[in-house]
């Protein structure tokens, strides 16, 4: 009690920073999770997203051929297998930073070709997982053309800060991983595929899987990049052959190898079926 011989007035409960934290609060901050993205998207006029995947560690090709001549110089006349090695995977990162600048190209064509739609409101902007790799490439490529981007970052155990080419007031981080997958899959019109580990199947298999069971729909494009090293990852046919998909679902897919094919494919899939809006149309 205070001298008056009265409690203190206790906290508001959402006020609390240990409530809010707590177990009980859980729903409080799932649903934060939703609220603060459909706000802000919608104040920044925001209809619909090209969505871009691919691998955090894919490098920009100035930054893998600086490391290639690093390795190079270093391995120098050491005859210590684990230099060889070094160098080895330098240029592997080199040969598969074309991927890198694949998708800030991609990217870019996209933004400049939406931007001619008009902003009110704003078609098919590029949406990445906001961290480096492809994501950083795909958020750099929409800057560079004047467009804003959108990046939906996770809270990881190591921090991954989000690329510096996400447009600000698009600039989202999430704590659960399902409500990221949701602002994914919600306003996307197109998937686009890049190189990538777990992380990137699991974003692939999840719209696959919408898609799949009608809970997406089937006009959403979804885009392969690189058959190279698609091809020796996952065997898509076999999945056909053995009965565990069948040829319409494999259908589902598309695939590109060059920049200029996966922009007519972008182009040509948004004009046939995603172009008109609704006229009910009222964001997302």
């Amino acid at each position: 009690m205070n001298r008056s011989g009265h409690l203190p007035m206790a906290k508001l409960a959402y006020r609390d920073p240990k409530f809010i934290e707590s177990l009980g609060a859980r729903p409080l901050r799932i649903i934060a999770e939703y609220l603060d993205p459909l706000k802000r998207l919608r104040d920044q006029n925001v209809s619909d997203t090209i969505v871009m995947f691919g691998s955090a560690r894919i490098q920009a090709r100035e930054k893998a051929l600086s490391a290639l001549q690093k390795a190079e110089r270093s391995a120098r006349g050491r005859r210590n297998g684990e230099w060889g090695a070094k160098v080895r995977q330098a240029r592997a990162d080199l040969g598969m930073s074309q991927y890198y600048e694949d998708a800030r190209e991609l990217s870019r064509r996209i933004t400049a070709w939406a931007m001619t739609l008009g902003s009110d409101p704003k078609r098919f902007v590029v949406c990445s997982g906001g961290g480096p790799g492809i994501m950083e490439a795909a958020n750099r490529g929409a800057a560079e053309a004047g467009g804003s981007s959108i990046g939906l970052s996770i809270q990881l155990p190591h921090e991954q800060r989000p690329n510096p080419y996400i447009t600000p007031e698009l600039n989202f981080c999430f704590h659960y991983f399902f409500m990221r997958k949701l602002w994914f899959a919600q306003m996307a019109k197109a998937l686009i595929v890049f190189p990538g580990g777990f992380g990137t199947m699991d974003e692939l298999w999840e719209m696959l899987t919408l898609m799949q069971t009608g809970k997406l729909s089937s006009h959403h494009l979804i885009l392969i990049y690189g058959r190279k090293y698609w091809d020796k990852v996952l065997n898509w046919r076999h999945m056909v052959r053995s009965g565990t998909i069948s040829e319409r679902e494999y259908k589902l897919l598309q695939f590109a190898d060059d920049v200029d094919d996966a922009f007519a494919h972008v182009r040509q899939d948004m004009e046939g079926h995603h172009l008109a809006l609704d006229a009910d149309w009222d964001h997302p």
